[in-house]
This record gives structure tokens, C-alpha cells and sequence, in this order.
């Protein structure tokens, strides 16, 4: 009902209003509405959309309604907002009206419902009222006023619906007339909409058909485009083509110099890896001599340290004895020791001279030795034999003549035959083994024969033949023979030319649709004439067919074949004629072969296009053979099994040969027929046997195991130096001889196991394969390796190489681990292991297990017998349980000094008769723990103290064991750990076991060792408890520390609490078992240890049952006069040592004197010099002498305390010591007898100050003015007895304070002074401070500096001011402080927002109602969610010296304001106010913001929200903000002409993260023409400010001519921003004149 209430009051309102706004101020601008628009207006819409339709012809209407146009339209908007608003609340209204009916229809069905439940209760009271049946009567009466009351509220309720329903149709009414009133205007929106859309239309079509004409335009630039990209695809694909061919020849040619530079540094890394390979052994060679070298002579300096070092104790030894006699002597040792070093040396230095003396006379002798050796040999040189250097053996000028005829073949005779390579190389001078063979046999051989030769051939038949000279013959080339015999350089060039021209007049150049043809015209099928596998004397004929490949029609002629063909090939060709493109025609060849030769040449044609050739090969059979594997594996195989692969020899070749298999090791000569020289006739045949003699004898000198001969295989030291190619394994062949191959036995092949088959040699036919079976049967398990060659007859091919390599393995059954280690094992211990057999065998085999029957009772096996699966394995338990008759049983497996088992185990296993065995090895040691002594006797010991005694633990074993002592009686503590621990192999633990009786009787006992196997080991344990008649109150007495001749004083009881010898009442003193001790007096007596530092008082005394004696005990320390004595000895002596060395200076400054080096330590005076000899020079030292004096003052300075432990006696007898007779002793009992135990530390005397490493001088250093330090200063008394302290007065107004003055400082304590320091202003202070005692004074000295603390800000003027912000979002500035004091500065930064003195200023008037001159609160505008608008970071902290402090500033304000304000103080050590720095900012919602003018508000926000309204009502709601601007026109003087008065106005642009659409606002000014008239100047107008940037509209004004002073002249003018919102400013200027200042 409320809702409906407000809903109708707002119709009212609605209604009140009027339709149109009158204003008085009208506003010029188009989009701004404030008021409804005339009926001649509302048809402007649709004028402005037909505009571009009507043309020049609809301009002047427009440029008549111009001036109504923007009422009309802010009237039509606000009809429109009113039409709008009004279906909205017609809507509400509806709904209302709807709720409210069903509201009036559910209370009607209720009040029926009531009405009929109540009719139905009447019924009822009157059954049960004629039922008599009054308690039902009650409870339905009662229900039926609840009815009636229910009744009555529906029927309220009902009304009231009925009144609201009746309002909300009135209210719906009202609604629907003033529908009525605007349904015009609804009209006029709706036809305004439609012309608009269908203005959006024409501009659509428009749009389109200049989108269709750009297409247009665009599709013939692409067209363009795509022709010219085609054109150049094209000319680029030729150019591309162009490349590739070029760069395909240039690829040809590099590939050929790749090959063969990739050859030779194939063949150079070749060279190195082997080279590298033989220095790395030749390194690992000497690096194991290197070591076992090193080995020795680490044996040979072990012993000769040894020596060394024996020798140096000996002579040690001697110097001693001899220094010894010298001091007894009374002699100088240093002296003596002196001279004997520089005699030493002295001859040393002799020694040296003569070994270098002899040194340059042997270096003397050499040189005139090697001199004369030079002169001898330049003798000789100068005249040399006549003809015994140009004389030349025959051999030798043979191998030279050979090596220049075969220059030019250098190639071939390289690979032929790697002599000659190596004989006339310049780089390689060196021969080889074969020629140094041919020169030795040549020295060795008959001098007969060689004369004859020599004689021979001494003077050559043709003179120049041997000279060198002589160039070698050269084999003619092939292309020699078309060359002229005989005609000049300019006859071979004109045959050249003619030859060119020829075929310029017959070949033609064919072109056809542009395209000249390049290529071989004509193609042959197939494209190589090939005779393969020809035979002499048979004829051969193949057809070939020749193809037109150019263009258009093309003839071809026969040319001819090759001028080394023409006997052997003859073509049979007929010209077709004209041939088309793509016909064919056919070649017969026929070849008639004449010699066995291989021949290749060319078929040449010639055709219109040019000529061309077909290859012709001619191939004669051959034999090509080759084994499929060079790696025979046999892999593993069972000792006694035999294996066998075979190897395929195959032979691809149309030649058949014999072949033979052998062993790499056997030697094979096969039959060679010699080669007929064809260069020179330098051997004959008569000379074959001369070769035939050298190769035997090289072939001699060689070993057996070599796998090549030596001509392929050099020595290590002849590696280095041949760079020649290794090569190939074959024989190796000369012109006019030929080398049979030789082999020889490879080290490490057995011959035995692998063998060949039955098949191992034979012939091999053409294109055949034959398999060689390779057979291997182990006999030794190992690695076996076997090399095999296969030799052919025909010596064109090559020796083949193989490999045969297998493993024999050993019998099928195996164990993995064959030795068991069971590590370290005790007895009567059970230790397990599982052993793992594996078998080879594919059956399954029996297996028993067998230990020797020594062992047997010790070692098992289960299970004892198994089967093993094939090709698996079977695991057996190992049982180990030694026992301690194991060193008897096992016997020789068993070594009784290192306690180690070797048990041997033998697996027997079915069908073999070598059986398999493994071995098990454990160390066997004891578990034994033995405890010395084994019986401890503590003897008798009192009830008041304890007896200590030490036993050892020795564990045998060679297992750490961990052991504990258990069920330890009260009486006994076992120490350390309470008698638990772990116990090493071998080691030994001393146990301190203690014993203290609890009461006196005897004591028998065992303590009982348990080790972590549960065994006991016992100690047997004796005691007498004693309880003594007397007691002391303290048994022991611990003394302060008491300085040196002071006396520290305790005092206890000796107390006869022995009253009755009653044991039932208490425990009576006895000794053990004995009887008690009588009741009475009974006399004690302390046994003070020789020249101890103890008093004791009364020290012989009697105390009577029932009573105790007082006893002193006084502790008394001091410095012994002994050391006393040798500390004056040893001033002395260091006086005596001066003025020797002043009277004789030492020549050797670096060598300290022996008698310093005795005197270094104090304490081991009496060690490093005999007393004897010292006390006889030194006369004795008395105890008030000054050097006693001395020496005590200078000990007792530098005494460092020391604590010693006294142990005092105490014997007790029976009786009053006066009863005694004379001198008579008392009968006092060893075993009653008290102990008193002294703890007694001295410390050294005087008053010192022990802090600050005992400096008196206390220096404060800088400290900031107002604060305060306190320094301590701590003071020792160090002096023999207490003393009183007084202290000097310091100056009541200076800095310094001695807060904790003391009066007495004890012996041996240490007080603590505490001193403080505040200065008050920035000065150096210095001040004395006297501790007076009754031993002296001491001064310290109180420094300190006051420095004021100042530092510095960065920000100017104090204010900073954040500028303008987005609300809820955050801006950050910031400053620094600088520290310009030497002290560290503490500061905290504070707001005064966030203060509490600020609650007590609320309490006062409102800033708001006091004048703006009056105001004092800083603190302006805060966030409306409580969190301070401002916050600095950091808030606290420390300044260095001399540093500076960045701080930064956050403004987050959450709401639009321009009067955030806050205070920052800036405070120092939480106390001094620095600084105060006034933080201002201003938060707007929208991006633009206008600042300047006069004020016309306070800077105080009001306390109420300001509800925050949507776009939508802001812009309903959206005022004039007014700003005011004053200009005062200053006119002094008449005459003169002032200037202008100016004001300006600041327009801004607020950066932002938040998205906008626009980066930047606009502003404008109207009225400019107006203003103008008034004497007004604003400059710029309009304008655009970017973001973050501001811009200044400057005001200025002079008067004008009509301007009367006497009256202010005021105008306004419109300021608007247009931004992410338009914002609007009315401008108020004042303007006056000021005559008077």
C-alpha cells in the first residue's frame, strides 16, 4: 500500500510540472536539454534527415530555423524522457493493480472460508450444548470468537484492498490522460525514427555503389598486378634455370677436387691415428717404467731417510753429550757450537771450490779435444780419396736409373711397388728394408762377382745414359699420333683453326617456335655399346637404334670409331636420309677381338646439329671373388662340443680360378708369371736369379708370429719416420719380377681349436659359390681367436682375409659367485646365505651337494640333493653355525692367527664327471667381553663418602657389540653412560665404578655385563661399610676465589651424635660386622699435607656425645719461593745476556741466542738449563731483596690463578686427648677415618679494570644532543684484602654522571661502574674520574662528543601537492630527507588524520562556520571508507650518516572531492618534531577538471552521503557550475595607461588507467563576440588538452569607453569540457576599477 501510495504521488508530481521550461539564460548549444521543444519544432528531425535529398534548395529554410532548432530539440527531449517515464509507471501501475486483485480475491476466499467454518461450529455448539456436553461446548465457543476475530481482520484487510485498488485505477487514469495528452508526440518519434532509418538507408546506398566502384578499381590493379608477377616469374624461372646449370657444372667440379682432397686427408688422418697410436704406446710403455722406477726410488728414499734420520739423531745425540761437558765444565755452549758451525761450513765452502775447479778442467780438456777432433777431420776433408766419391757400385746407380724411368708413371709404381716410392723420395731419404737388404748383400757377396759386374757396366755402351743429366723417357700420349710429325707453333695453330671451321659449314644451328636446340641430337638404345666377357677369335655383333631427339627434320652420318679400335670394331651403318623428329634408326657393331685386352673408345656420328659418340666398352673375363662375412662367431660353447658355421666364397666373375683356405700362420707360394718390361731393358732374365736371392734371405731374418711381412709392418721406430701409405697384404710386383707373398703366425691364434673343414681348396667356376665349413671344438675354456687367407691362383685377385673368434665356456653347471663371503662371523651364532647355481645344459641335471667332513658339523646345505631345470638356475640354502671346536675341526681350511675359514663345497652333478665347486670364507672370531680386574676389593670406606676405582671392558670380538651393566645395586653407579654403551673390535673402556655404603656392614656382590647376544660376564665386587662415631657438618668446602696473600675463612662442625648403642633405635658406628664403638667422648684430628695454603682451627680437639666443635678452616694462597727465586734467576740472566752483546755485537743477527731459547718459557726453566751450574754462578736471592721483590710484584701482576683440590684427613680415637699420659699418641683407628675436600682458587691481587682489554680511557664517540649513553666500565680487585672506593666529583653541570657509585670492593670481585653521557649542546667534552682506594688510585678518563641532529627535505615551501586524481584510483609522489649529522637519525613519519589529539578538536565549533582566515584544521576531505586518503611509505626507519631517505607518498581517494588535505610530521627518535609537510589533492569522476577563479564554497565536506546517481539521472540532474573570476583594472594615474587586468583558468586532463574513448578532452568558451564588446579578452577560446597535461585560458580585461567606474561590469559565458563526459561551466567575470591601492 505505501508503494502504491508513493507511485500516485509521484503521478501528482508528475502532473505539477510544467511541459515547457521558461529560462532566462537560454543555451545556445544543440545537445544540451533543458526544456520541451515548440509544435513548430517537432517536424525538425526529419528536415535535418532529408537534407542531402533537398540540395540547395532546402538551405535557406535551415539557415532560418537555425535559431529554434536547439529548443525544439532540448523540448522534444524532454517530451520524449516524459512519455517514457510515464509507460513506465503505467507498467508498474499495472502490476500493482493485478497484485492488488489477487490479493482481494485470496481475502475474499478466506472470509468465505471463515464464514463457513464458523457456520459450521454454530452447528456443533448446538449438537454437544443438546449433548449436554459442556467442556466441548467451551472449546467451540472459544474457537468461534477465533473465527469471528480472523473474520473481522479479513474483512479490514479486504477493505483496505478495495480502497487501494479503487486509488490505483484513479492513478491509472491520470496516467492514461496524460498518455492521451502526449500520444502526438509519440506519433511524431515514431515518424521521426522512421525518417531517420530511412535516411540511414540513403547513405547506405550511397556508401555501397562508391564501394562497388572502389572494387571495380581494385580487381584492374590486381589484374595489373597478376600479368606483371608473370611476366617476371617468368624471366626469373629462366634466369633460375640459367643458375641451376650453372651451378650443377661447378657442383661437378667441386665434387671431383672434394674427392679427392677428402682422399688425401682420409689417408693423412690414416697416417696420424696410427702414428698416435704407436706414441701412445710408446707413452704407456714409459709411463710403466716411469712407475715401476718411481716404485724404487721411493724405496731407495725411504731408506736413505732412515739413514738420514738416524744419522741426525746420532749427531743430535753427540751435540747434546758434548754441550752437556761444556756447561760442566763452566764453558759458553753457544760459543763452542758457534765456531764448530763456521768451521763446518768453512770447509763446506773448500769442498765446493775443488769439485768446481775440477769441473772447468774437465771442461777445459774437452774443448781441446773436440777442437783437435775438428782439425783432424778438416784434414781429411781437404784431401779426399780421388775416385772413391764419384765411383758409384752398380746396384746403386741400377735403383737410381729405375726410380727416373719411373717418374712418370709415379702413380702406378707407388701402388706397385712401395720400394721405389721410398727410394729417390726427397721427402723420405730413407730406404727400405729391401733395398738396405740389396746394399748389404751387395757388401757381403764375393768380390769377384761384383768386380766382374761392376766391371761391366762401368763405362756405359751410350755415353749420358748414367749421367744425371739425363732425362727420363716418357711414354707418348694417344693423342700424339693426329698430331703433325714435324711443323712449327704457327703450322699447329692454322691446322687448329681449319679444323674449327669445318664443321661451321656443315652443321647447322636448329631453331624452332624460338627455342634453339642444345644437347646430343641423336639417343642410342642402349646408351653403352658393352662386350662383355669376350673370347679371342670369336665374333660379336650388337644392334643399337639411334632416335631423332631435336626439334624438326635431321640427318646423320657415320664419323668412325677410335684409331685403336679400327682393328677390332667395324660398324655397318646406311643412312636413312632425312630423318623427322622422334624416328629411329639402326647401328649393327660388330667387334672380332684380336687380343686380351680391355678396350674402351667411342662411336662418333656427326648430324646437322653438330656431332656426337656413342662409348664403346670392350671387357675380357675376369674373376671376382668375395666371402660373405670377414667375422666368423661362434659365440660361447661348451668345453668337449664341437660347433661349425661355414663360410660362402663366391665368385661373380666369368673367370674361374683355384683357390686354396689356410691358416693365416702357413705360407703359400702360388705360381707367377713374370711381366715383360715394357719401359727399359734393364733386367734380363739372367738376372732373375739375383732377386731369387735376395727374397729368400729377407724373407729369413724374420719372426714367427708376425701377421705381415715388413715391407707392410715397420718397426715403432721406423713408424715415425715413413710416411708412406701402408701397403695392401698381397703380393707385390716390379717391373721384370715378381715378390711371392709372405706370411707368418699371429700372436695369441691357437691353431688347435678352430679348424677348416674338408674342404680347402679347389676351383671355383664362373658365377659359381662354394661353402667351407669352419669347425671349432674347445679344449681349454678362454677366448679363442684364429686368423684364416684364401689365396687364389690367378694373381689378380686378392689374398682373402677372415676371422674365426668363439668362447669355450666350462661345463654346463656354473655357480655366479663362486666365493661366498659370509664377512665377519661369532660362534654359536646361525648365519645364512642363499647360493645361486645357473646351467647351460637344455636337460635337467641332478645336482648333490657335498661339504667336506671336516666342516660338516658346522656347514650345511639344504637342500643336500636337487634338480636343476634346463637353461635356468637353483638356489640352495647356505647354513653357517660355528662352534668353538671349529679351529680343531676344520684343519687346514681354518687359520687359527687371522681367524679366517676357506671351506670348499663340491657340486656333483649327474653325467659329468668335473664336478662344480665354490668356496665359503668368514672370519670367525669371539663374542668374548673380559672385564679387568675380575674382583674389585674397595676395602673399608664410611657411609659419608664414596670410593672411586676404575675397571676395564676389553671386547675380543672383531664386531663392535653393544653392552650394558644391569640390576646395579643403589649403592654402585657405573660411569659414564650408567655403564651402557657400544664397545669397538679390540678396543678396551675404562668404567668408573663407585662405590658408596648406604650402612656399615660387609659387602659382597657381583655386578652383572650383559652384551647384546644375552651374554653375562661378571665382576665380583668386595666392600666394609664403615660408620664412623664423629660427623662433619660439611664434608666439603668450596672457597671463593681469594687473591694472592689473602685469606678466605669457612667454618664447620664436627658433630658426637653417638648417644646409646642401641641399633634398634638408629644406627650405631661400627667397623663392618664388629661391635659398635662405646658411647663417650671421642677425640679428632685434621693431617694438614705439607706446605699447603690451609689453616685449620682447632686441628687436634674432643667433642663429647651429643655435643660438636666449631672447627676454621682458613685458605691463605701465595707464590712459592721458589718460583719466585727463578724468576729472579731469570731477570738476572736476561741483565747479564745485555751487556754481553753490548760489549761484543753478534755477527749472525738471525740465530736467536741458545740462552734465549732456554728462556723463553718461564715454567720450563729447570727443563731447558741445569740448575746446578746456574745456582753456582748466581748468588743466592733473598725474599726482601728487590729482584725477589721484583719478581714477586711482576708474577703476582702476571698471574693467571690457579685452583687446587686438598683432600684433608680426619683420624678419630676414642677418649679425651687430656686423659692421654704425656706425649702419649691415641689409639686412632685407620678405618674411622672423615675426609674434608677443599676446593681452593687464587687469583691474582691489585685493582685493575678488566673491560675494554683494560683501557682507562672510556671515549663515548658521537652522541646526538638530548639523548643519552651509558658506558660500563667494569673493576677488578685483585689485591689481597677488601677495599674501601671513594670517587673523584665530576662537574654537576657537565655531560658525565657516574650513575652506580660503590663504597667497597672485596677481594677478588668485580663491580661494575655504569657512566653516562648526554650532552646538551654540540661540544667535545673531556672530564677525569679518580677511584681512590687505600692501595692507590685510578684515573679514567670520560671522552665524548655531542652532535646535533638536522637533516634535510627536498620539498620547497612545505606543501605537497598531489595534483588531480580519478577517484578509487592512486597517484604516488615522492621526497627525500637528508641526514646531514655524523649519527644515525631514528625517525617515524605521522598524519595528523590518524592522530588521536584529533578526536578533541571535533569536539570544538565547526571549521565550516568560522571565517576562512580563522580556520586552523588542516586536515581536510578523508575517504568515505575510513581508510586514510593518504599513506607514506616507509613510516620508520634510520638515516645513516650522511645518506638520504627516498620516501613515497600514495593519494587513493575513493570519492570526488577537491579538499583532501592532511599533515605529515616528520618526527625524530619519537620525540623532536622536524619537519611538517601539508599533503593536498583532489579526486574528480570524470577526467577534466577546471581550476581557478574565485572561492565560492568551504573546503569542508558535509557529513551526509551524497548517493551516487546512474548516467542516466546525472545527465537529468546535470547543473551549471559557476565559477567566478574577478578582475580588478589598477588605474594610479589617469594620465598614464595601465595594463590590463588578467586572470587565468587552468583546464586539465587527469591521466587515467581506465578505459576511455577518448585520450584527450575539449574545451570552448561562447559568448566570445559578446565579451569582445565588453572589453574582455580571453585567449585560447577552444582548445584539446592531452592526458596528464594542462592548458591555461588567460582572462584579460581593459575598460571600455562606455564603462562606468562607479558600477562593477559583470557577463558570463559557457565553459565546456567534452571528454568521456561534457561537463558545462558558467563563467562569471566581475570586472571594476581600482584608482587607489
Amino acid at each position: 500500500m505505501e508503494e502504491d501510495a508513493g507511485l500516485f504521488a509521484k503521478v501528482e508530481a508528475l502532473d505539477s510540472v510544467p511541459l515547457v521550461e521558461t529560462e532566462r539564460d537560454k543555451l545556445e548549444d544543440p545537445g544540451f536539454e533543458v526544456a520541451s521543444p515548440p509544435p513548430e519544432a517537432e517536424d525538425e528531425p526529419h528536415v535535418r534527415c532529408s537534407r542531402p535529398e533537398k540540395g540547395h534548395s532546402a538551405t535557406s529554410a535551415n539557415k532560418r530555423e537555425e535559431k529554434t532548432a536547439p529548443r525544439d530539440r532540448i523540448q522534444a527531449l524532454h517530451l520524449r524522457r516524459t512519455l517514457d517515464h510515464l509507460e513506465k509507471l503505467h507498467r508498474e501501475k499495472d502490476v500493482f493493480i493485478e497484485k492488488t486483485r489477487e490479493e482481494l480475491r485470496a481475502c475474499r476466499q478466506r472470509a468465505g472460508l471463515l464464514t463457513e467454518q464458523q457456520d459450521s461450529v454454530a452447528a456443533r455448539v448446538a449438537t454437544e450444548r443438546e449433548a449436554t456436553n459442556m467442556a466441548a461446548v467451551g472449546r467451540l465457543q472459544a474457537l468461534s470468537g477465533r473465527l469471528r476475530v480472523e473474520l473481522e481482520k479479513e474483512q479490514c484487510l479486504q477493505a483496505r484492498a478495495v480502497a487501494t485498488l479503487r486509488d490505483s485505477e484513479s492513478a491509472m487514469w491520470h496516467i492514461e490522460i496524460q498518455e492521451g495528452r502526449l500520444e502526438g508526440v509519440r506519433k511524431r518519434a515514431q515518424e521521426e525514427a522512421t525518417s531517420a532509418r530511412r535516411c540511414l538507408q540513403v547513405q547506405a546506398a550511397r556508401r555501397l555503389h562508391r564501394e562497388e566502384e572502389a572494387l571495380v578499381k581494385v580487381e584492374r590493379n590486381r589484374l595489373l598486378r597478376v600479368r606483371r608477377s608473370m611476366y617476371l616469374q617468368k624471366e626469373h624461372g629462366v634466369r633460375h634455370q640459367r643458375l641451376v646449370e650453372d651451378a650443377q657444372k661447378n657442383h661437378k667440379v667441386a665434387v671431383k677436387l672434394l674427392k679427392a682432397s677428402l682422399g688425401r686427408i682420409r689417408e693423412q688422418e690414416r697416417k696420424e691415428r696410427k702414428e698416435s697410436l704407436e706414441h701412445l704406446k710408446r707413452r704407456m710403455e714409459a709411463v710403466l717404467a716411469l712407475k715401476g722406477s718411481i716404485a724404487a726410488n721411493r724405496e731407495t728414499l725411504r731408506k736413505f731417510q732412515a739413514w738420514g734420520q738416524a744419522k741426525a739423531a746420532l749427531a743430535e745425540q753427540r751435540a747434546q753429550v758434548e754441550k752437556a761437558e761444556i756447561l760442566a765444565h763452566g764453558g759458553d755452549a753457544f760459543k763452542h757450537l758457534f765456531h764448530q758451525r763456521r768451521y763446518q761450513e768453512l770447509e763446506a765452502q773448500n769442498r765446493a771450490f775443488e769439485e768446481e775447479q775440477r769441473l772447468r778442467k774437465q771442461e777445459i780438456v774437452s774443448r781441446i779435444l773436440k777442437e783437435e777432433a775438428k782439425e783432424d777431420a778438416r784434414k781429411k776433408k781437404a784431401c779426399p780419396p780421388a775416385k772413391a766419391t764419384a765411383r758409384l757400385t752398380l746396384r746403386d746407380k741400377a735403383w737410381s736409373y729405375v726410380a727416373h724411368i719411373c717418374e712418370g708413371k709415379a702413380t702406378a709404381a707407388m701402388t706397385c711397388c712401395p720400394l721405389l716410392q721410398e727410394i729417390d723420395s726427397p721427402a723420405h731419404p730413407r730406404t727400405s728394408r729391401l733395398v738396405e737388404a740389396v746394399s748389404s748383400e751387395s757388401v757381403q757377396g764375393g768380390s769377384g762377382n761384383v768386380t766382374g759386374k761392376s766391371g761391366m757396366l762401368a763405362e756405359p755402351e751410350i755415353p749420358g745414359l748414367w749421367s744425371e743429366d739425363c732425362d727420363s723417357y716418357q711414354v707418348p700420349k694417344e693423342d700424339m699420333d693426329q698430331k703433325p710429325v714435324r711443323g712449327t707453333k704457327v703450322d699447329k695453330d692454322i691446322l687448329a683453326r681449319t679444323v674449327e671451321q669445318l664443321p661451321s659449314r656443315i652443321v647447322h644451328k636448329q631453331v624452332a617456335s624460338g627455342h634453339s636446340f642444345k644437347g646430343q641430337p641423336f639417343h642410342s638404345k642402349p646408351k653403352l655399346i658393352h662386350f662383355k666377357d669376350f673370347d679371342i677369335g670369336k665374333v660379336y655383333k650388337k644392334k643399337i637404334r639411334l632416335v631423332n631427339a631435336t626439334y624438326m627434320i635431321n640427318y646423320c652420318k657415320l664419323v668412325g670409331v677410335e684409331e685403336h679400335l679400327k682393328d677390332f670394331v667395324h660398324i655397318d651403318f646406311d643412312p636413312p636420309g632425312p630423318m623427322s623428329a622422334g624416328m629411329s634408326c639402326e647401328v649393327l657393331v660388330t667387334f672380332k677381338p684380336m687380343i686380351n685386352k680391355d678396350l674402351e673408345g667411342n662411336v662418333s656420328f656427326l648430324a646437322q646439329t653438330g656431332g656426337f659418340s656413342i662409348p664403346l666398352k670392350c671387357s675380357t673375363k675376369k674373376c671376382s671373388v668375395s666371402l660373405d662375412k670377414e667375422l666368423v662367431d661362434f659365440g660361447s660353447c661348451v668345453v668337449g662340443e664341437t660347433a661349425s658355421q661355414a663360410i660362402t666364397l663366391t665368385n661373380i666373375g666369368s673367370l674361374g680360378t683355384r683357390f686354396r683356405f689356410l691358416r693365416a700362420s702357413e705360407s703359400c707360394e702360388v705360381d707367377t708369371s713374370p711381366l715383360a718390361l715394357n719401359t727399359s731393358d734393364l733386367f734380363t732374365y739372367k738376372d732373375k736369379g739375383f732377386y731369387d736371392k735376395i727374397v729368400p734371405s729377407f724373407s729369413e731374418g724374420q719372426k714367427d708370429g708376425d701377421e705381415s711381412s715388413p715391407l707392410d709392418t715397420p718397426s715403432p721406430k721406423e713408424s715415425g719416420k715413413l710416411g708412406s701409405k701402408e701397403p695392401e697384404v698381397g703380393p707385390v710386383e716390379s717391373e721384370g719380377m715378381t715378390v711371392p707373398t709372405i706370411t707368418a703366425l699371429p700372436v695369441g691364434e691357437d691353431q688347435a681349436e678352430i679348424s677348416l673343414g674338408e674342404v680347402t681348396e679347389g676351383d671355383i667356376s664362373p658365377f659359381s659359390s662354394i661353402r667351407v665349413p669352419i669347425i671349432f671344438t674347445p679344449v681349454i675354456p678362454g677366448a679363442v681367436h684364429t686368423r684364416f687367407k684364401v689365396m687364389f691362383k690367378n694373381q689378380q685377385c686378392p689374398t682373402l682375409c677372415f676371422r674365426a673368434v668363439g668362447v669355450a665356456m666350462d661345463v654346463p653347471v656354473w655357480v655366479p659367485k663362486p666365493q661366498v663371503d659370509l664377512k665377519i662371523c661369532m660362534y654359536d651364532r646361525l648365519y645364512q646365505d642363499s647360493v645361486l647355481v645357473r646351467t647351460r645344459s637344455k636337460a635337467t641335471l641332478r645336482l648333490t651337494f657335498e661339504v667336506c667332513k671336516e666342516l660338516r658339523a658346522h656347514i650345511e646345505l639344504l637342500p643336500e640333493t636337487g634338480y636343476i631345470q634346463a637353461l635356468s638356475s637353483y638356489s640352495v640354502q647356505l647354513k653357517f653355525l660355528p662352534r668353538h671346536s671349529l679351529p680343531e675341526d676344520a684343519g687346514k681350511y681354518f687359520d687359527k692367527e687371522t681367524r679366517v675359514l676357506e671351506a670348499p663345497v663340491t657340486i656333483q652333478v649327474s653325467d659329468q664327471i668335473k664336478p662344480v665347486g665354490f668356496t665359503v670364507h668368514a672370519i670367525v672370531t669371539t663374542s668374548d667381553l673380559e672385564l679387568k680386574p675380575p674382583e674389585v676389593d674397595f676395602g673399608y670406606c664410611t657411609i659419608y663418602e664414596a670410593i672411586r676405582t676404575q675397571v676395564s671392558l676389553c671386547n675380543h670380538s672383531l664386531l663392535p657389540q653393544e653392552f650394558g651393566f644391569v640390576g646395579l645395586p643403589k649403592f654402585v653407579d657405573i660411569q659414564p653412560n650408567d655403564g651402557f654403551g657400544t664397545i669397538l673390535p679390540l678396543e678396551t673402556l675404562h668404567l668408573d665404578v663407585t662405590f658408596q655404603p648406604s650402612e656399615a656392614k660387609e659387602y659382597d656382590f657381583e655386578l652383572l655385563c650383559k652384551s647384546e647376544i644375552s651374554r653375562c660376564f661378571r665382576l665380583t665386587c668386595r666392600a666394609v661399610g664403615v660408620h664412623p662415631p664423629l660427623d662433619l657438618s660439611h664434608h666439603q668446602i668450596k672457597f671463593a676465589a681469594t687473591s694472592l696473600y689473602g685469606t678466605s675463612v669457612a667454618t664447620l662442625y664436627v658433630i658426637n651424635s653417638h648417644l646409646s648403642t642401641s641399633p634398634l633405635t638408629h644406627s650405631v658406628p661400627r667397623i663392618g660386622s664388629e661391635d659398635a664403638s662405646p658411647v663417650g667422648p671421642t677425640t679428632f684430628e685434621f693431617l694438614l699435607p705439607p706446605d699447603s695454603p690451609i689453616t685449620i682451627s682447632p686441628s687436634v680437639g674432643t667433642v663429647l656425645p651429643g655435643k660438636k666443635c666449631l672447627v676454621q678452616v682458613a685458605f691463605q694462597p701465595g707464590l712459592s719461593s721458589k718460583l719466585v727465586r727463578k724468576e729472579a734467576f731469570q731477570a738476572l740472566a736476561k741483565e747479564l745476556e745485555a751487556r754481553k752483546d753490548t760489549a761484543t755485537p753478534r755477527k749472525d743477527l738471525q740465530r736467536p741466542s741458545f740462552s734465549r731459547l732456554q728462556l723463553q718459557d718461564r715454567g720450563q726453566l729447570v727443563q731447558a738449563s741445569p740448575r746446578q751450574p746456574l745456582e753456582l754462578q748466581k748468588p743466592d736471592v733473598n725474599s726482601s731483596s728487590d729482584e725477589y721483590l721484583a719478581a714477586q710484584a711482576a708474577l703476582a701482576r702476571s698471574f693467571q690463578g690457579k685452583f687446587d683440590k686438598f683432600v684433608v684427613p680426619c683420624v678419630l680415637a676414642s677418649g679425651d686427648i687430656k686423659d692421654r699420659k704425656g706425649m702419649e699418641p691415641l689409639s686412632f683407628s685407620p678405618h674411622n677415618t672423615l675426609f674434608l675436600e677443599l676446593w681452593c682458587p687464587a687469583v691474582a691481587p691489585a685493582i685493575v679494570v678488566t673491560s675494554d682489554k683494560g683501557k682507562t680511557i672510556s671515549n663515548f664517540g658521537d652522541i646526538a644532543v638530548g639523548h643519552r649513553c651509558i658506558k660500563k666500565v667494569s673493576i677488578q680487585n685483585i689485591s689481597s684484602e677488601d677495599l674501601a672506593v671513594d670517587f673523584s666529583v665530576l662537574n654537576p653541570s657537565g655531560p658525565f654522571v657516574l650513575l652506580n657509585p660503590i663504597r667497597e670492593l672485596p677481594a677478588g670481585e668485580t663491580r661494575v661502574l655504569a657512566l653516562s653521557f648526554s650532552p646538551q649542546e654540540s661540544v667535545l667534552a673531556q672530564e677525569m674520574l679518580d677511584i681512590i682506594t687505600r692501595r692507590g688510585t685510578l684515573s679514567l678518563t670520560l671522552m665524548g662528543t655531542g652532535v646535533a641532529s638536522t637533516i634535510t627535505c627536498s620539498i620547497e615551501g612545505g606543501v605537497l601537492n598531489m595534483g588531480y586524481v580519478i577517484a578509487r584510483e592512486s597517484v604516488s609522489s615522492g621526497f627525500q630527507l637528508q641526514n646531514n649529522s655524523p649519527l644515525p637519525i631514528k625517525f617515524s613519519m605521522r598524519l595528523d588524520s590518524l592522530s588521536n589529539g584529533r578526536t578533541e578538536g571535533r569536539q570544538q565549533v565547526p571549521q565550516f562556520l568560522a571565517s576562512r582566515d580563522q580556520r586552523t584544521d588542516i586536515v581536510g576531505t578523508q575517504n568515505l571508507s575510513g581508510q586514510s586518503v593518504f599513506s607514506v611509505v616507509p613510516v620508520e626507519g634510520i638515516l645513516e650518516p650522511s645518506r638520504a631517505q627516498d620516501f613515497t607518498v600514495t593519494f587513493s581517494p575513493d570519492h570526488e572531492s577537491l579538499y583532501f588535505s592532511d599533515q605529515l610530521q616528520v618526527t625524530l627518535f619519537d620525540k623532536m618534531l622536524s619537519h611538517q609537510i601539508l599533503l593536498k589533492g583532489a579526486a574528480r569522476e570524470h577526467m577534466m577538471f577546471v581550476e581557478g577563479g574565485d572561492p565560492l564554497d568551504v573546503p569542508v565536506e558535509s557529513l551526509t552521503m551524497t548517493p551516487t546517481l546512474a548516467l542516466e539521472r546525472r545527465e537529468e540532474a546535470e547543473e551549471l557550475k559557476p565559477i567566478l573570476v574577478t578582475l580588478n583594472y589598477v588605474q594610479l594615474d589617469t594620465d598614464t595607461p595601465a595594463p590590463p587586468a588578467t586572470r587565468e583558468l587552468q583546464v586539465g586532463c587527469i591521466r587515467t588507467t581506465q578505459l576511455t574513448p577518448k585520450k584527450s578532452i575539449e574545451f570552448s568558451l561562447d559568448s566570445i563576440a559578446s565579451l569582445q564588446h565588453k572589453g574582455f579578452t580571453i585567449e585560447p577560446s577552444r582548445g584539446a588538452v592531452e592526458r596528464g597535461q594542462t592548458k591555461t585560458i588567460s582572462i584579460s580585461w581593459v575598460p571600455p569607453a562606455y564603462f562606468d567606474p562607479d558600477h562593477p561590469l559583470t557577463a558570463s559565458a559557457l565553459l565546456q569540457l567534452r571528454g568521456d563526459v561534457k561537463e558545462t561551466y558558467k563563467v562569471l567575470l566581475v570586472a571594476q576599477v581600482v584608482t587607489s591601492p
